[in-house]
């Protein structure tokens, strides 16, 4: 690697541990204002100094994070449709490396859909994405997206995708956890970060991230499990704890209830991540396609 390629995934991965906490706010570009990302500033202002990057769009960092405040930033560049459009798979490049230059990104991101009816058109534009990235040094990180027609998320199926994203060229690879997780791990040649998905109790949230880590993975790139969380600050600081730390499951939730002000709260007894005024504390969340 150049120089500039390896300075740029060090401000991703720190170098110190091998390790990365990415906070993800990029969620709009298909599901438009979703909850608790209504307000971009008000968001991500207070959890932009204890992530080590911000996956994000351009025009929501543009107008909403600070360029006085240095978080690195990993750009996705990919879209096309949205959730109430035909098809999520259907994706293509939508930012330019000059536009992810003038913006001083750490890297670029962007979905590829391993078994999808667009298969084809997102690894061929990885491919594409990899080759002008190189050029200027940048990194490319590659999400390994799930398509409508995939239902399940197991370790062959990711092995395959991971496996096809790094051969593309991809630097970094987003997936998901799994059963038998290390047998992802293995058969990826490059590091790979664990997308945080759907939003789940606080105390899951933490497992999934310390089990990710014990299983190979260099990080996690969460979002609504921290910013859908009751105390975001507080979640994210107890993910650090895992990531950058050496706390265990317990030792991070109850670092976390402590943060929330909450030292006596047991772990099922975490409140639901969708809420409306008509909700009831003990509701069950809400599921998001």
């Amino acid at each position: 690697m150049d120089w500039g390629l390896k300075n740029r995934i060090a401000r991703i991965i720190s170098p110190a541990d091998n390790k990365a906490l990415m906070l993800a706010v990029d969620h709009g570009y298909f599901l438009g204002p979703t909850e608790k990302l209504e307000d971009l500033k008000k968001t991500i202002a207070p959890l932009a100094k204890h992530c080590d990057s911000l996956m994000i769009t351009r025009g929501a960092l543009r107008t909403s994070v600070n360029p006085d405040y240095p978080v690195p930033v990993v750009l996705r560049v990919s879209g096309g449709t949205s959730i109430i459009g035909e098809d999520l798979s259907q994706e293509d490049i939508t930012v330019s490396i000059k536009d992810a230059l003038r913006l001083n990104v750490a890297a670029v991101a962007m979905s590829v859909f391993v078994g999808s009816k667009y298969e084809y058109q997102t690894i061929v534009n990885l491919g594409k994405l990899v080759s002008e990235a190189e050029e200027y040094g940048i990194p490319v990180l590659a999400v390994t997206a799930v398509g409508k027609e995939i239902g399940t998320k197991d370790a062959r199926y990711l092995s395959l995708a991971c496996r096809v994203a790094a051969e593309q060229g991809a630097h970094i690879v987003k997936t998901y956890y799994c059963e038998n997780f290390e047998k992802v791990v293995k058969s990826c040649p490059v590091p790979i970060i664990i997308a945080g998905g759907k939003k789940i109790p606080e105390k899951d949230a933490l497992k999934l991230t310390y089990d990710a880590l014990k299983a190979g993975a260099v990080g996690v790139d969460m979002g609504r499990n921290i910013w859908q969380s009751d105390n975001p600050v507080a979640m994210i600081k107890a993910v650090h704890s895992i990531v950058h730390g050496t706390n265990n499951v317990e030792q991070a939730f109850t670092l976390y209830k402590q943060l929330s002000g909450k030292p006596n709260q047991k772990s099922n007894n975490n409140k639901p991540n969708q809420k409306s005024n008509n909700n009831k504390p003990n509701n069950k969340p809400k599921k998001r396609n």
